[in-house]
């Protein structure tokens, strides 16, 4: 019987080891080291299934990998191989989509064109445009009595969503209930999400009573509260996770945001463990 042996960065510990090495090698290393060579070539092969999976070639699933190998997140995490696969999954199901969609693979990684079908001509349909899509049909108005609006029952529900959201993600529950519920006590003092943001950015007790890697505590802030950037303020990163739910945006719509999810996931507090804290 012919027995193949594998590389040893073909297991978690041993892609670790690799990928410290090279990052500590620094800047260049990736070009010159010829272990490095062989894992995009294993990455290739590894990735080719998922490759097809995704109507894409088996060289696509590389890119994807390195830029998650470069990520200090993968190796500190408990498993860097799962981590990598996650991303690679993530990057490819972006570009399949993109090249169906006829965009930018950032767009359509977007959640607000994830309900988007792939481009076609109205020429392949017998019917005519105006006959089976929504755009043309008007409905008639409907009578609807006016409901109360339970603001704190609406913000009481936003919360527990986005504590469900980053637990779906992996994140450890009673630690995000905790880091969640006390972000939005600082919300509420302040009045404002920038100022929240800016006071929790800058608060060490919050999260040395935590215990929460400093990258993780910026991350929480920023997919909870929005970024702070004002160019920003007008789209879904600036609002944040915990606006756009209270405003009754989807959980499932903000949940198929593949570049959300990737951005929770790498900073999943455990993996980032022995990182600036």
């Amino acid at each position: 019987m012919l027995h193949t042996t594998q590389p040893a960065f073909a297991t978690s510990e041993g892609l670790r080891v690799l990928l410290v090495r090279l990052h500590d090698a620094g800047p260049g290393a990736w070009r010159s080291d010829p272990e490095a060579a062989a894992l995009m070539q294993y990455t290739i092969r590894k990735y080719a299934g998922l490759a097809r999976k995704h109507r894409q070639e088996p060289e696509d699933a590389a890119p994807a990998a390195f830029d998650a190998m470069r990520s200090s997140s993968v190796r500190r995490a408990d498993d860097p191989w799962a981590v990598v696969t996650r991303a690679v999954d993530i990057t490819l199901k972006a570009d399949e989509q993109a090249a169906g969609m006829l965009c930018s693979t950032h767009q359509a990684r977007r959640a607000e064109y994830s309900g988007f079908h792939e481009a076609e001509r109205f020429s392949d349909r017998e019917t005519s445009i105006t006959e089976y899509h929504p755009a043309f049909r008007v409905d008639a108005p409907e009578d609807t009595d006016d409901e109360s609006d339970d603001r704190s029952e609406q913000a009481r529900r936003a919360l527990e969503e986005t504590i469900a959201l980053f637990v779906a993600l992996d994140w450890p529950e009673d630690l995000t209930r905790a880091a969640i519920e006390y972000i939005s006590g600082r919300l509420i003092e302040t009045g404002s999400r920038r100022a929240a943001y800016e006071s929790l950015r800058r608060d060490k007790h919050a999260r040395a009573l935590l215990d929460m890697p400093r990258v993780s505590w910026t991350t929480l802030l920023r997919v909870v509260l929005g970024s702070p950037d004002p160019t920003l303020a007008a789209t879904n990163t600036g609002r944040g996770v915990l606006l756009r739910l209270t405003r009754g945006y989807p959980v499932a719509e903000i949940a198929a945001d593949d570049d959300l999810a990737l951005t929770i996931i790498l900073a999943n507090p455990i993996t980032v463990r022995g990182g600036e804290v």
